[in-house]
């Protein structure tokens, strides 16, 4: 049974890698209640993912998911500890807190750039997930870790990459690398130097003469 579930992530693994520039070391985000299920489940995230996943791993956070679990109290207190011990990845809600679900999503919008799998056991943040192209989602089930399939809307961005209808994120990238790299490309510095306003020099500006102002 394990040869086949890791059988099954090293395909899932593939697909991301090759469709959508995935790489090591895999950028988990976990929220609460992925946490939770890993603490009932007494699994030793930072020990299995990586051996799950045959490959180096980061577990990731934002401190919406860390707020979240610490208004939610004293019974969400050890899921607390494990989003505690995560990487904190910046989201864009600093001032303002939000649900983790809603931060979570947030941080793969505009085609997932950063490359983040997403790790939740709420079924409506997966649904939601599902429908944006190019996220890896990871769940716990039977106090097992599972990396889903690719869902049909993933399925399909790819389709239509492959009939040149789409141009995916992965390949926006690579097309912007190598027009710098062929100089194609201006850097942003040179854009603002060559904006600057020369700067008049003092002492090369002729004054009128006194007696104007007479």
């Amino acid at each position: 049974m394990k040869i086949t579930r890791q059988k099954h992530a090293k395909k899932h693994l593939g697909f991301f890698r090759n469709n959508f520039g995935v790489r090591e070391p895999y950028q988990i985000l976990l929220d609460g209640t992925f946490c939770q299920a890993a603490l009932r489940g007494r699994i030793q995230l930072r020990e299995q993912l990586p051996r799950y996943l045959m490959a180096e791993t980061q577990l990731c956070t934002t401190r919406c998911v860390l707020k979240e679990l610490e208004t939610l109290g004293k019974d969400l207190y050890g899921a607390k500890l494990i989003a505690q011990k995560c990487q904190v990845r910046n989201c864009p809600h600093f001032k303002n807190a939000v649900s983790g679900s809603e931060c979570l999503l947030s941080m793969v919008e505009d085609g997932n750039p950063h490359h983040y799998f997403l790790a939740t056991q709420d079924q409506n943040l997966s649904m939601k997930v599902k429908k944006k192209p190019g996220i890896p989602l990871m769940f716990i089930i039977q106090n097992t870790i599972v990396l889903d399939k690719p869902s049909p809307k993933t399925i399909a961005f790819v389709k239509a990459v492959e009939s040149g209808q789409l141009v995916s994120v992965h390949e926006k990238q690579s097309i912007r690398q190598l027009k710098e790299e062929q100089g194609l490309v201006k850097d942003p510095e040179q854009r603002r130097r060559k904006k600057r306003k020369k700067v008049v020099n003092p002492e090369k500006v002729h004054l009128p003469n006194d007696h104007h102002f007479l």
